[in-house]
């Protein structure tokens, strides 16, 4: 009975599951149903306003045609009446003269038929009759004003529905990344020309291959594109690759997308590590400013509220809040003393990378370049041999010089207003750039035995930082040049650390 009972339940919740199963399925078919009902709808009504809109523009070239033939009629037509008119004005004046000389013929006295013959020769001579051309000036033909439809007929007789326009075809030989921009060109599988523009989207991802669902960033969109290639500019390459399809539209529909294509966009990209900067600079994860009350503000504040026990037996909650809790992402001692400095808190341990720095303008003070993860925590960039950069000084007086353990090479260049900073870490090389110029600052040639950080100091300002970069083109083609530098760079390089 029970056993029976629990197979009944199964059964009765089957068949509930299927009851629900093909209710769902009925919406979803009384809402296609539905769908399909308002959607022809709408296409009737856009059918309809195309063939007025046909309507309209054949009724205007037809008044247009009809204007032409009746002012063409109306020109030829006065041109006719006017020679008409001066036809039978020269026929009244020669009949007259015609009667007048007959009547001359019947003159006895000589003397007077003499005159008379004489004013009937000067009035042939002025008469208009003979100075008259007796040749239509217009002719009667109208057939330069007929037209045959008989194309045009033919062509509203293939009048159809808009085929949908198939997918184009990403071509990944003619697409390009450079410079953070990068250009996706495409090609139709064959000749359409009803399409009117494309559609592209784009998306950044870790993944390799095909886009995946899960876990993905949104597409994002770039419509009314004209032509067959499109070129992202002012990219920030924070994932490792990008992924683009691409769509055509005619003026109805637009088509399937393309089949996804996935470049590759890696760069360097590193944030600051607040937990090891020095005290006084206020660090955000790109971006750090001098702030001479960080450090001893908060000190003082935390010594305070320690102070006001009742006692002098240690409160339990006194030891964790006078420390600092560990460092987990730098796992070092923070910088203090005149070292004002903050690392990134990502090692370059090979390849070839790049990123940019920002100063404030009053910023008067200031290091850029890198250092091992090493550098103590008194140690200022350039003093030791772990760290290479290059200093601007505004304070009192006006310096900019390259700095690596402890020796000073001046810049007699201008400080530009961002600096570019590329590192070959496998190469040996660190290279300072004007951003926007890319004109070389100076070079540093060494061997890098540790990974590098990338390395900051601020004093009395701030910078602001760019990375996910690609090193640029020119860059790149200076690299050459840069690594046959010799002479007056000998002093800060070929030092092997």
């Amino acid at each position: 009975m029970d056993s029976q009972k629990e197979a009944l339940q199964r059964i009765i919740s089957t068949l509930a599951s299927k009851n629900d199963e093909i209710q769902i399925f009925i919406d979803t078919l009384n809402h296609t149903l539905k769908g399909v009902q308002e959607n022809s709808s709408n296409i009737l009504s856009e059918l309809d306003e195309e063939f007025d809109s046909l309507y309209s523009i054949l009724d205007d070239v037809k008044e247009s045609m009809i204007t032409s033939i009746k002012q063409e009629q109306a020109r030829k037509s006065q041109e006719l009446q006017s020679q008409l008119s001066q036809c039978n004005n020269a026929l009244e004046n020669s009949e007259e003269l015609l009667e007048f000389a007959t009547r001359s013929l019947d003159i006895k006295e000589p003397e007077e038929f003499s005159k008379a013959a004489r004013q009937i020769k000067d009035r042939v001579t002025m008469a208009s009759a003979f100075r008259l051309s007796l040749k239509p000036k217009v002719s009667d033909n109208m057939t330069h004003l007929m037209v045959d439809f008989s194309q045009e007929r033919q062509m509203l007789q293939t009048l159809k529905f808009l085929p949908v326009p198939k997918a184009p075809e990403i071509e990944p030989v003619e697409c390009l990344v450079a410079d953070n921009s990068v250009t996706v060109a495409w090609r139709m599988p064959e000749e359409d020309n009803k399409i009117d523009h494309f559609i592209m989207e784009y998306r950044k991802t870790n993944f390799d291959g095909l886009p995946r669902v899960k876990d993905e960033r949104c597409w994002e969109m770039i419509d009314n594109i004209k032509g067959t290639e499109y070129t992202l500019s002012g990219l920030k390459f924070d994932s490792k690759y990008m992924n683009f399809r691409v769509r055509a539209c005619n003026k109805a529909v637009a088509g399937e997308y393309s089949d996804p294509v996935t470049l590759e966009t890696k760069a360097l990209n590193f944030s600051l590590d607040n937990s090891s900067s020095h005290l006084n600079l206020k660090v955000e994860d790109s971006c750090v400013e001098w702030d001479p009350t960080g450090g001893k503000g908060q000190e003082s504040k935390v010594k305070g509220k320690e102070n006001k026990g009742r006692s002098g037996t240690p409160s339990p909650k006194r030891t964790s809040v006078g420390s600092r809790p560990p460092t987990v992402r730098g796992s070092r001692d923070r910088f203090t003393g005149e070292s004002y400095t903050v690392l990134g808190d990502t090692a370059i341990e090979s390849g070839q990378h790049y990123w940019e720095v920002k100063a404030q303008k009053d910023c008067k003070s200031y290091s850029v370049g890198v250092a091992y993860k090493t550098l103590g925590k008194f140690d200022q960039l350039g003093k030791t041999n772990t760290s290479w950069c290059i200093h601007v000084n505004s304070w009192l007086q006006n310096t900019f010089a390259a700095k690596h353990n402890n020796k000073v090479k001046a810049l007699d260049v201008p400080v530009p207003e961002k600096i570019g900073v590329f590192c070959d870490f496998d190469g040996g090389q660190l290279s300072f750039y004007d951003a926007h110029s890319k004109q070389l600052l100076y070079s540093f040639k060494t061997k890098f035995t540790q990974p590098v950080l990338p390395g900051f100091m601020v004093w009395c300002g701030g910078l602001s930082l760019s990375t996910g970069m690609q090193v640029p083109s020119a860059v790149r083609t200076l690299q050459k040049s840069e690594n046959g530098m010799t002479g007056s760079t000998s002093s800060l390089n070929n030092v092997t650390q």
